[in-house]
């Protein structure tokens, strides 16, 4: 894999992600009470032994860049590297990035120092476990200039997502995006050529592309100079390439979640407290996870009921009740708290008095951080730094679908209450 450069896109301004993405890139959101979504591409590039990896962003790059600069430091007798190449102005092209194309086609000059043989293309969005190793053998077994990775997909979900069609070799004939009735059924496709079972056959007929790619190196270069008006890949690039060039399907039957929308990020966190087996686990030791490490105390629990929920370390919980729900670093709940489907982010830094006396803040005139003594939180997601006062009802009583409260302090997102990053909610106050 040494001859593999990996390039992540980070995606737009994360307008599906808002509020969390007021103040972050879209792939420095955190997931899992202590990582990023950044640390997913990442880590399965690591634990598939491609260590070149660019990240192209252009929107609130700061804390993104902060975070691979602490996480990722590879020694000196390795070209490793993880970068953040920002969109930027040169007399060549004024403009910021058009498309994920147009990321890809502004930094070309530099790709193209590298001495590699193919490059892959990555989001910085999605929740899954691949060894792209595999994926990058079946880009080359079958003389590929484009392999895409797709996932089977049944008749329900399918109208969702942009569907190929492949011939009996894997190579793809058609696309469409997001098809409905005999659209949709004129895409269906035989999977076992892929490696499906009949049976499994049977059941998803469809392959959608999981908009990661592997590139020849010429075919991109070719392909993104020819056409320069063309800035997105799934859309335009590789579609329009499918009659000249050998675009190839590689199979991923596993876990995978694009988790650009509120709805979508909040059930994949919450998914991770099921048991036995959570869709996807942090908890495998061939493959881990990497993230920035912090030097965290151990969490400490005094009196609490804990049930299907993750806490991170350095969290301070005092006699409450948490049910499926998950609680990030530095998190603190005081007593008398009622948490119940809610992600809490946690916090950046502690205050003084970090083990102070449960309730000894409540009606002063400064709310500290964490959750105030005596709050119910039901499915909602709090940003860090938040500051939640005493008896504060976080329940959405009115059963609200969509709401902007930004002055308050909160949005309202599929019903999800999302606290906004740093925000003062006053004790007594009631969503």
């Amino acid at each position: 894999m040494k001859r593999v450069l990996a390039i992540i896109l980070g995606g737009g301004a994360g307008t599906r992600l808002y509020p969390l993405t007021k103040l972050r890139a879209k792939p420095a959101v955190p997931i899992a009470g202590k990582y990023r979504l950044i640390d997913i591409p990442v880590s399965n590039c690591i634990n598939s032994e491609i260590y070149k990896i660019y990240v192209l962003t252009q929107f609130n790059s700061a804390s993104l860049n902060r975070h691979l600069s602490r996480a990722y430091n590879f020694t000196g007798f390795t070209e490793g590297f993880v970068e953040v190449l920002a969109a930027q102005q040169t007399p060549e092209n004024p403009n910021w990035f058009q498309g994920t194309a147009d990321a890809v086609r502004q930094y070309l000059w530099l790709l193209e120092e590298w001495d590699v043989d193919e490059y892959l293309i990555l989001s910085g969005d999605h929740l899954y476990r691949m060894d792209y190793g595999d994926f990058v053998r079946r880009h080359r077994e079958t003389n590929a200039d484009i392999t895409i990775s797709v996932v089977p997909m049944d008749g329900r979900r399918a109208s969702d997502f942009g569907l190929m069609k492949i011939d009996e070799s894997g190579r793809v004939v058609n696309f469409s995006e997001k098809p409905k009735g005999d659209a949709l059924t004129a895409m269906q496709v035989n999977t076992t050529v892929l490696g499906l079972t009949p049976e499994e056959a049977q059941q998803s007929p469809y392959i959608a592309s999981m908009g990661i790619y592997v590139f020849k190196r010429e075919a991109l270069s070719k392909l993104l100079r020819q056409i320069p008006e063309q800035t997105d890949f799934g859309k335009e690039i590789i579609p329009n390439s499918a009659k000249d060039y050998n675009v190839q399907a590689y199979l991923f039957n596993d876990y995978w979640e694009d988790i650009g929308t509120i709805e979508a990020f909040y059930e994949a966190n919450l998914a991770l407290t099921q048991q036995p087996r959570p869709p996807f686990s942090f908890y495998d030791e061939k493959a881990p996870i990497y993230t920035r490490q912090r030097f965290l105390p151990p969490s400490k629990l005094l009196d609490c009921q804990i049930r299907e929920t993750i806490i991170s370390e350095g969290c301070i919980l005092k006699n409450c009740s948490v049910t499926h729900s998950v609680l990030g670093v530095r998190s603190r709940v005081e007593a008398g708290c009622t948490i119940e489907d809610t992600l809490i982010m946690g916090a950046d830094f502690y205050e003084g008095f970090t083990e102070r006396q449960s309730g000894l803040d409540c009606h002063s005139t400064e709310v500290p951080l964490g959750i105030g003594v005596d709050t119910t939180i039901r499915r909602a997601i709090i940003d860090k730094n938040a500051r939640i006062g005493c008896n504060v009802r976080i329940i959405n009583k009115d059963h609200v679908e969509e709401a902007e409260r930004e002055n308050q302090g909160f949005y309202i997102r599929s019903g999800i209450i999302v606290v906004l990053k740093g925000s003062v909610i006053p004790d007594g106050t009631v969503i």
